[in-house]
């Protein structure tokens, strides 16, 4: 019986999620284009902070070797 209810419970919550995300579209896509800039900041961040890291081994290697 519990798979059963599983199934329909999962049923009714997809399809209230269809119904609620096409009433909320416009909703969807202003919270979507608000994260895209942080999202964006923070990839950069991180693309910066690894760049360091890297220069930052890169010289100690050199420093190692010598």
């Amino acid at each position: 019986m519990g798979k059963i209810l599983s199934l329909l419970v999962g049923a009714v919550v997809v399809i209230g999620g269809i119904i609620l995300l096409i009433n909320w579209w416009y909703e969807l896509l202003f919270l979507c284009r608000g994260f895209i800039p942080v999202f964006l900041i923070i990839g950069g961040v991180i693309a910066v902070l690894s760049g360091l890291s890297e220069i930052k081994d890169t010289k100690k290697m050199k420093q190692e070797n010598n």
